[in-house]
Parts: C-alpha cells; sequence; structure tokens
C-alpha cells in the first residue's frame, strides 16, 4: 500500500447566507510518501491485436487491486482558523 501523509487546513468564514461558521477554502498538503513497491497481481489486456501487461491499479476497481497498488491517506493534522479582514481569499 502507497500511504500519503497529509496536513489539512480549513479556513472558515460567516457569511448573510449562513451565519454559522463554515470552511470556504481548504488546502491539504503532501507531508510524505511511503511507496508500496511494484504491483503484485499484473492484467493482461487486449489492445488490437495485440497484448499488454498494465498493473492493477490501471484496470482494476480499487476493491479488486492488490495490496501494493492500493493507496491509503492519513491525515496527520487537521487545523481549522477564522478567516479574518486582512487575508486575501
Amino acid at each position: 500500500m502507497t500511504i500519503y501523509l497529509v496536513d489539512i487546513e480549513h479556513v472558515t468564514h460567516t457569511c448573510p447566507a449562513q451565519p454559522e461558521p463554515h470552511p470556504f477554502d481548504i488546502r491539504r498538503t503532501v507531508i510524505d510518501v511511503i511507496p508500496a513497491g511494484p504491483c503484485r497481481a499484473p492484467v493482461t489486456i487486449r489492445c488490437g491485436n495485440t497484448t499488454a501487461t498494465i498493473a492493477c491499479h490501471r484496470h482494476e476497481p480499487a476493491k479488486r487491486q492488490c495490496g501494493a497498488c492500493r493507496i491509503i491517506v492519513t491525515e496527520r493534522t487537521i487545523t481549522t482558523r477564522p478567516h479574518t479582514l486582512g487575508d486575501a481569499a
């Protein structure tokens, strides 16, 4: 499994249409990537008269992919901050 470690920042604001604070800007920063390695269940497909072998993640839905092709996103931190008048947004 390839693991992505991310930090998430929510910037909130209030507006006349929705007086409760709500996020209007969400930023995700990739902190680290831990690669899994090569595909362990390659798929052979036909392209006209030729055949090709490709990694299972390029052909199969997520639930049928091998462990090396699956992706996991782990949220390291989630920060929420209010939008202030001086911010450019």
